[in-house]
C-alpha cells in the first residue's frame, strides 16, 4: 500500500510517501517546508503568514515527496491529510489540496486527526512499537506538543480514549511563554533545552508542579508560566541565572508528565507505553522517561519516535492513514472539512 501524507496543521508545509505491508511502514520521502525563521521575528506563529507560505509551498512539496520516493500519482493508493486540530487557515490549505487530488486523481482520502498522527509516529520502520512487540494493547500514549497535551488510553488501533488533557497551555506553548519571559527568542523548547544543560549543581529556585497530585490526570501549565514571572520580577540577578532557571523550569514539567502518565500507566495496566509529539524531541524528558518507566512499571514496553518523526511532518499522518486504510475507514472527499478543533 502506497500512501501519500500531506500536513500543514501549523507552520509545517509537509508531504510523505509510506509503503506499508504486512504492518511494516517504510518512509520512501519525507519533505518538510520549515517556517521558522520566518515567525521568528513575532515571537510565534502568525496564522495569516502561515497559511500564505502554505499555499505557495504545498504544490511543489507534494511533487519532491513523489519525485523522492520515485513514485507517480498512478501508483497511489491512498491520499491522507491532517484536517485537524490546528490553525484553521492552515488545515484549509492542506484539505482542500487533498480534496482536490482525490477527486483529480480518483484515489480514496482518509482525514487524519492531528493528534492521532503523532501517535502513530511510533509505528514507523525500525523504532516501530511492534518491533519490540505485537501485543500492545491497551497502550498508554503521552502526546506532548505545542497545543496539545493528552494521556491517551489506546484500546486498539484506530480505538482511542483521552484520559487526561490540558485545562490551559499544553507544555510546548509553556516552554515559548517561558522563554519569551526570560528574552531566549522563538520557538522556546530547543533553546530552554539547551540552556538547562548548562546548568550544573543543585537548583535554589523552587517552582511550583502544577496538579501533580491531583486526582485525575489533566495538565495545567499556566500556573507554571506564571510562577516563572513572579520568580524573575523579584529576582535582581536573574539574567545572570538563566541556565539554572531553565533547568528547573524544564524540570518542572518533565515532573508533572512522568508522574501523571506513570500513575496512569499502573491505574489501566498498561502493556505499553508510548511518547509522541513535538516536545517528545525534548533529550531529557525522552532520557528520564525511558529510566522512569523502567523503574516503576518494568513489564511494560516503552517506545519513542524517531526524532525526525517528532515534530510537525507528514509521514505520521501517512502512518495513521495506512491503519485506517487496512480498516476501510475512508471519508468522502466532498464532505471532508478542516476543523480546528477536532477531536478523536
Amino acid at each position: 500500500m502506497l500512501i501519500l501524507g500531506i500536513e500543514t496543521s501549523c507552520d509545517e508545509t509537509a508531504a510523505s510517501v509510506l509503503e506499508g505491508k504486512n504492518n511494516n511502514l517504510k518512509i520512501l520521502s519525507n519533505i518538510i517546508s520549515s517556517q521558522i525563521n520566518i515567525h521568528k521575528q513575532w515571537g510565534g506563529v502568525v496564522p495569516e503568514i502561515a497559511a500564505r507560505e502554505h499555499v505557495i509551498h504545498i504544490l511543489p512539496v507534494i511533487e519532491e515527496a513523489l519525485t523522492k520516493a520515485k513514485v507517480k500519482k498512478d501508483d497511489l493508493n491512498v491520499i491522507a491529510v491532517a484536517n485537524g486540530p490546528g490553525l484553521i487557515t492552515s488545515l484549509i490549505v492542506g484539505t482542500e489540496t487533498a480534496k482536490t487530488l482525490s477527486y483529480a486523481w480518483q484515489k480514496p482520502i482518509i482525514g487524519i486527526n492531528h493528534v492521532e498522527g503523532h501517535i502513530y509516529a511510533n509505528f514507523i520502520g525500525k523504532d516501530s512499537i511492534l518491533e519490540k512487540s505485537k501485543n500492545i494493547f491497551p497502550a498508554l500514549i503521552l502526546t506532548v506538543s505545542g497545543g496539545h497535551n493528552m494521556l491517551v488510553l489506546m484500546k486498539d488501533y484506530n480505538e482511542y480514549k483521552i484520559i487526561g488533557e490540558t485545562r490551559d497551555d499544553a507544555a510546548g506553548e509553556t516552554f515559548d511563554k517561558a522563554a519569551q519571559l526570560l528574552g531566549l527568542g522563538y520557538p522556546g523548547g530547543p533553546i530552554i533545552s539547551k540552556m538547562a544543560k548548562k546548568f550544573k549543581g543543585k537548583t535554589t529556585i523552587n517552582l511550583p508542579r502544577p496538579m501533580i497530585n491531583s486526582k485525575d490526570f489533566d495538565f495545567s501549565f499556566s500556573g507554571l508560566k506564571t510562577a516563572l514571572l513572579y520568580e524573575i520580577e523579584k529576582d535582581k540577578n536573574y539574567k545572570n541565572r538563566i541556565p539554572e532557571y531553565c533547568y528547573e523550569f524544564q524540570q518542572a514539567i518533565i515532573d508533572v508528565l512522568l508522574h501523571k502518565t506513570i500513575k496512569a500507566g499502573k491505574k489501566y495496566k498498561a502493556k505499553s507505553i508510548m511518547l509522541a509529539g513535538g516536545v517528545s524531541a525534548n533529550l531529557e524528558l525522552r532520557k528520564q522517561m525511558i529510566s522512569v518507566v523502567k523503574n516503576n512499571l518494568p513489564d511494560v514496553i516503552f517506545n519513542i519516535p524517531n526524532l525526525r518523526y517528532t515534530t510537525d511532518n507528514a509521514a505520521m499522518v501517512a502512518s495513521a492513514g495506512y491503519w485506517k486504510a487496512k480498516d476501510k475507514k475512508f471519508d468522502d472527499w466532498q464532505k471532508l472539512k478542516a476543523n480546528c478543533n477536532a477531536k478523536f
